[in-house]
């Protein structure tokens, strides 16, 4: 049951990313909020492969420039 867990969880990061990737790289953060689950952004933001972007009137959830 676990390991049936943990494959829906890397599914969803893997949908968050490729809707990254779809909407030119970066996306704002509040419209994720009801799509995704902060543990799934939180992972994907501890494995370096996004980042944060304060631009002075919201943040931004972009792809990582090295990833």
């Amino acid at each position: 049951m676990a390991k049936e867990a943990n494959n829906d969880f890397e599914r969803r990061a893997n949908h968050l990313l490729r809707s990254i990737r779809l909407c030119g790289g970066c996306i704002p953060l509040h419209r994720l909020q009801f799509q995704f689950s902060d543990s799934v952004i939180q992972t994907l933001l501890d494995r370096e492969l996004v980042q944060v972007q304060n631009t002075g009137r919201g943040f931004l959830l972009e792809i990582a420039e090295d990833f």
